[in-house]
């Protein structure tokens, strides 16, 4: 069975909530970030980048990084229909995806860890200041050309919305209130609603 390592409010949801829309069994183990657990050393010898989502295969294979695990859950449950076969529309997908990865994530960060990039106080309060004015120029931009339709690949979910999914549940926290994206608070509307979002929330994970 595939195991997920996963921390409560980060990026690791998306790939739970992808495992739940392919109906692939797994079982999961919470990293606690709030002792750093991530940071020691038991978990390090698991995943040395001390970070989440951790997908650990039956054979003991170690696979990181949301967007690997996401190709990962499409390319071993093709019946899910979770990347469009389409190419360009797989190109919007995986683009949708690193977008979030490059550029919302890191924005997200900074409200929070800011010592991944500076070292003074001064450096984190000016970040930590620009967060909200960052995560809303990423809401309008993901609002006007994430969605092909009701999701990000159009009328049907991909492995790109439970990773869009993840990261707009972070905006409202960072000051960037998603009532000003009508089209991704529909999209949020309609996630909340599946039955793979709420079966994580039954199992705690969120």
């Amino acid at each position: 069975m595939l195991t997920l390592h996963y921390a409560t409010g980060t990026i690791s949801i998306a790939v739970a909530i992808a495992l739940e829309e392919a109906g692939l069994p797994y079982e999961t183990i919470k990293v606690d970030f709030a002792s750093a657990e991530q940071t020691q050393a038991p978990y390090l010898a698991l995943n040395p980048k001390g970070r989440v989502p951790l997908l650990v295969l039956e054979d003991g294979t170690r696979l990181t990084e949301t967007g690997a695990l996401l190709d990962y859950i499409a390319a071993i449950a093709p019946g899910g229909g979770l990347l469009p076969e389409d190419p360009v529309l797989a190109a919007h997908v995986r683009g949708v995806m690193y977008y979030l990865a490059s550029t919302m994530h890191v924005a997200h960060a900074h409200r929070m860890r800011g010592s991944r990039w500076a070292t003074r106080q001064e450096s984190f309060d000016d970040m930590t200041a620009k967060v909200p004015e960052n995560m809303a120029a990423c809401g309008a931009y993901l609002n006007e050309h994430a969605l092909m339709g009701d999701y990000v690949a159009g009328d049907r979910p991909s492995i790109a919305d439970p990773y869009l999914f993840t990261g707009l549940n972070w905006m409202e926290g960072d000051g960037a209130p998603l009532a000003a994206h009508p089209r991704l608070a529909g999209f949020m509307d309609r996630m909340n609603q599946r039955d793979s979002v709420m079966a994580i929330r039954q199992k705690g994970l969120r």
